[in-house]
């Protein structure tokens, strides 16, 4: 069953998911000795990383990949890479060797097919590998990560790791993205929304699963989504 949580605004928003983040990499350290999270770009989810990354414990003993990638150099500011080394990474609390980048100035397909094998060797053992936590935002279209309505990428399958998308209907068009499968292998997925622009994306994501809202289709019985008032569905009818 998804966690739905609202909250007044932006910034308790960002606070609460921070908290979120700070409880799952603690209990998968204390499980597993290593914390694995992905990260996406977007201004909420950036909030969430700046409160972070001033917290130096809170990210001790964590791997940090990305859910997706624009194929531009991690210098451009359309780069989610950039975001987090602007944010969550800015104060050294990670080690660059823990750091996991896609390398988006190889394009989407041998890009993709990279992080795939990076991943997999990281976390072995399972098809695909089992993150603890992907920090996720979400479209007005309802896309996640670079998985967008009706594309093919959604039906790539359940040993699918990463994906390359050359025809994204957002610019730039030239993508890098994990797939469906690895987001509901994952033991948690955490997505945030706020703004008006984003309330009917988030109910129709808690709606029925559709391949035409990417986020519907995701693990719910592991994910919890944090919105604000603005962007926090409808109450059911009395």
């Amino acid at each position: 069953m998804t966690r739905l949580t609202t909250c007044p605004d932006d910034e308790t928003v960002a606070r609460r998911a921070a908290a979120h983040v700070e409880r799952v990499l603690a209990e998968a350290r204390a499980q597993r000795g290593v914390a694995h999270l992905a990260l996406s770009g977007g201004t909420t989810p950036g909030r969430t990383y700046e409160l972070l990354g001033a917290q130096a414990d809170a990210l001790a003993g964590t791997e940090v990949w990305f859910a997706d990638e624009r194929c531009v150099p991690p210098s451009d500011d359309e780069s989610n890479y950039l975001l987090a080394q602007q944010t969550l990474l800015a104060g050294g609390a990670v080690p660059a060797e823990r750091v996991h980048r896609m390398r988006g100035e190889l394009g989407p397909e041998q890009g993709a097919a990279q992080y795939a094998r990076e991943l997999a060797e990281a976390l072995p053992g399972a098809a695909p590998p089992v993150l603890d936590l992907v920090v996720l935002g979400i479209g007005p279209d309802g896309h996640v990560a670079s998985l967008f309505p009706g594309a093919a990428t959604l039906q790539a399958g359940e040993e699918a790791i990463c994906l390359g998308v050359s025809d994204s209907p957002k610019p730039p068009p030239e993508r890098i993205t994990l797939s469906l499968a690895v987001l509901r292998a994952a033991r948690g997925c955490l997505l945030l929304a706020t703004g008006a622009s984003k309330a009917d994306a988030v109910s129709a994501m808690l709606g029925e699963p559709s391949v035409h809202v990417p986020a519907s289709l995701l693990a719910r019985e592991r994910l919890t989504v944090i919105v604000d008032d603005a962007a926090a569905p409808p109450p059911p009818p009395a």
